[in-house]
């Protein structure tokens, strides 16, 4: 992805020198093991240290280090014939980046030679130890790691590393053995698709390689070549950079420690922006182990709706380490791999690489039993909708509900896609026998799937079309939230209840599945806001549907009959002038803001709230209320409370969090309460026949449940998660971060 990029070019790097009694006796110590020869690497070493390292390392670090890089030079024939000028900048260096300072290369030198060993060139050794180092380590890409630049030890000690701490090992290594060697890297894409890192090596001139990417097809190989074919030299932060001892004006832009002088450079650009290569597609190979031994056996790849995609079969026995199946694939796409073995069939779920190669190694132990009840799901997900009838009900164990909940809502944001499109791009819905346009900007970026939607409700009410049009037409330009799609609906319809209608509520549960589906909206991060007669709407909707919004924002307006009850998991936010005296806005508005605040002092667990009366305004806040925005962006939606307080408003709603009641039941002032205690449920209020919604979210699904109202047990035993009840869920509202995937029916 892409990250900040701090560049530091054409400043002098001039480190501060060391006490002269050390450097006289760091440089006689060289000199009297290796002559002048020793004594100009100590000397070269010292000029250009960074200063930190004059002041914590010891000279006992420095002659063991300048020792072994000497004992490399003379053991490995490619090392011998390295130019001076190349052993001591690419060589002798004990580091590469500003990483901390191991003593590493008695440790690689014993695991590298015996792997270098049939090299005939510097460049078959890199080759040998990129292929065979990395596995010996156990050590491979994983964001998982605790900090890009860390050192071979860190590295080899957690068994990850991404590109950076992956190509401080292989820098080393080869250093180890005498080869030159240097990191490379670009701060950013000139895609702007993020940074990397890669290493060059000398072999009679300077060849790259991907750390841990090893190719058999030889160096100069890699899947970032069609993005390094981009760099451009006239822009600082596309360029691509060599790492160096020696200092000569040029910093290393270090992404993970912006502003770091401490690593020269020098500007490589020209060898990568001349390539005419072009990047693979990305594609998956893949490795099969038994006890660490590779092992042959079948291979099945399916898309994320269990649809086949291609076969393969596994390599053993003396075939390369890298000859393996590839699949190729689209980028990023979520896949599953069935590894048949002995009769038996096992499954590994993963995501394709953004682009390039990359090798699973999948150990049979470790892999998931394949699964009879997901297999089933694939199934019936594969045929055609009409043929579907009702979704299996095989019980489901934790892992195969959180799959299964993955694959039907994918299925079910396909099929809104394909049916709500022309929605989203004429921006306008019917639903519940009303029409609701609307308005719509964007603001900043966030990735798929995590993008914020913010529903701004207009004014007016009660008067002309014109007069609301006009005030709809303001409502899109008052508010400019930091990321999102700010949308400003008008109303269907003309009347002083404007927002208050039930076809509000259908047609913004639709909005919101649209910008979900369409837009890639993440449904935990949907905010709810209004002025004037909108600010209304949001005391009316904001109650009843509470569970679809991470926060709302009420601005000059009046609750009429709305109570505060069902905010319990809202944040809410309250602005007013306090001169709006008509209708006794500001009045009933410092009323609401201390019920809220008693509210919160009862339950400090629920009743989050903002509020802001400005005294010097009346019914225009002259836009300070914006305020309330960045407020609001710092909730997400909480999808499974461990309290819901439920009071029916005069528009009803047969489902509230996860508690539901029987279509038609519900009636206004109705009101029930639930809590959750581990896997104990307790229910209060006066609603007689409702229903549970759970999920392992709320409550742990393998163990008995409890439901208590009063002293009277309405329930207790185990549930049982099936895909009939998660599809059903869905199908109500397109939503998983609600899907339930069991319920129980209370009377």
């Amino acid at each position: 992805m892409p990250v900040a990029f701090a560049l530091i070019a054409s400043v002098a790097l001039v480190a501060a020198p060391l006490p002269q009694e050390h450097l006289s006796a760091f440089v006689s110590a060289a000199q009297a093991r290796h002559g002048e020869a020793g004594a100009r690497a100590a000397r070269f070493l010292v000029e250009h240290m960074p200063t930190r390292d004059r002041e914590t390392l010891t000279q006992e670090f420095l002659l063991a280090n300048l020792e072994l890089a000497f004992q490399a030079r003379a053991e490995f024939a490619w090392a011998r014939s390295v130019p001076e000028e190349l052993f001591l900048n690419d060589v002798l260096p004990y580091a590469v980046f500003d990483e901390p300072r191991d003593a590493w290369r008695a440790e690689l030198l014993a695991l590298a030679r015996p792997i270098v060993a049939d090299a005939k060139s510097a460049g078959e050794a890199a080759q040998a130890l990129n292929a065979k180092l990395f596995n010996t380590l156990g050590l491979h890409y994983n964001t998982g790691r605790k900090r890009p630049n860390q050192s071979f030890r860190e590295s080899r000690e957690q068994g990850k590393a991404t590109c950076t701490g992956l190509s401080i090992v292989l820098v080393e290594a080869c250093r180890a053995v005498g080869i030159p060697a240097r990191a490379v890297g670009t701060p950013l894409w000139a895609n702007k698709r993020g940074n990397h890192t890669w290493i060059e090596l000398w072999d009679g001139d300077w060849r790259f390689t991907g750390a841990d990417e090893f190719d058999a097809a030889g160096l100069d190989r890699g899947w970032f070549v069609g993005d390094a074919a981009q760099a451009r030299a006239d822009v600082a932060e596309h360029r691509i950079y060599a790492t160096s001892w020696k200092r000569a004006g040029l910093s290393f832009p270090m992404v993970w420690s912006p502003g770091v002088e401490t690593v020269a450079a020098v500007d490589v650009t020209a060898r990568y922006a001349k390539a005419e290569l072009s990047a693979p597609a990305p594609s998956v190979g893949v490795r099969l182990l038994v006890n660490g031994e590779r092992v042959v056996a079948q291979l099945r790849l399916l898309d994320e709706q269990g649809r086949e995609l291609a076969r393969g079969v596994t390599r053993a026995g003396t075939a390369d380490l890298n000859d393996v199946p590839s699949f190729a694939l689209t980028a990023q796409a979520r896949c599953t791999l069935e590894v048949e073995l002995a009769g038996e069939t096992r499954e590994h779920t993963f995501a394709a690489p953004a682009s390039g190669v990359a090798t699973l190694d999948l150990e049979w132990s470790k892999l998931a039993p394949r699964s009879r009840a997901l297999a089933e799901l694939e199934a019936w997900i594969a045929k055609p909708a009409a043929e579907r009838g009702d979704a299996p009900s095989t019980p489901l164990t934790r892992s195969e509900a959180l799959r299964a909940r993955e694959l039907l809502a994918k299925l079910r944001l396909d099929e809104l896609r394909a049916e709500r499109a022309k929605e989203l791009e004429n921006m306008e819905l019917s639903a519940a026998g009303a029409t609701l346009r609307w308005m719509e900007k964007r603001f900043g970026d966030a990735p798929e799937g995590s993008r914020s939607l913010w529903i701004s409700m207009h004014g007016g009410g009660g008067a002309p079309k014109d007069v609301n049009d006009q005030q709809w037409q303001n409502q899109i330009k008052l508010y400019e939230p930091a990321e999102g799609f700010y949308v400003a609906p008008r109303a269907p319809t003309d009347t002083w209840n404007l927002w208050h209608q039930a076809h509000i509520d259908v047609c913004f549960e639709r909005l919101i599945e649209d910008y979900v589906a369409l837009r890639g909206v993440s449904p935990e991060r949907v905010y709810l806001m209004g002025y004037s007669a909108g600010g209304d709407g949001v005391w009316q909707l904001a109650p009843r549907m509470a569970d679809r919004f991470a926060a709302a924002a009420m601005m000059a307006g009046h609750p009429n009959e709305a109570q505060l009850d069902g905010v319990r998991n809202l944040p809410f936010a309250l602005f007013m002038g306090g001169k709006d005296a008509a209708y006794d806005r500001n009045k009933i508005a410092r009323e609401r803001a201390a019920k809220l605040a008693e509210l919160r002092a009862q339950d400090p667990g629920g009743y989050e709230h903002f509020v802001r009366i400005y005294e010097e305004f009346g019914h225009w806040m002259q836009r300070k209320d914006a305020e309330g925005l960045p407020w609001m962006a710092g909730f997400t939606r909480r999808a499974w409370p461990e309290r819901v307080v439920w009071l029916q408003d005069d528009v009803t709603h047969t489902r509230f969090y996860w508690l539901s009641v029987p279509a038609g039941s519900a009636q206004a002032g109705q009101r029930l309460e639930a809590r959750v205690e581990g896997n104990l449920v307790r229910v209060a209020g006066d609603v007689k026949n409702f229903s549970l919604r759970l999920s392992d979210e709320l409550v742990d699904l393998d163990q008995p449940l409890t439901v208590l109202r009063g002293e009277e047990r309405l329930f207790e035993g185990r549930l049982e998660r099936t895909a009939r009840e998660l599809w059903r869920s869905l199908l109500e509202r397109a939503d998983a971060g609600t899907a339930c995937s069991t319920r129980v029916d209370l009377r």
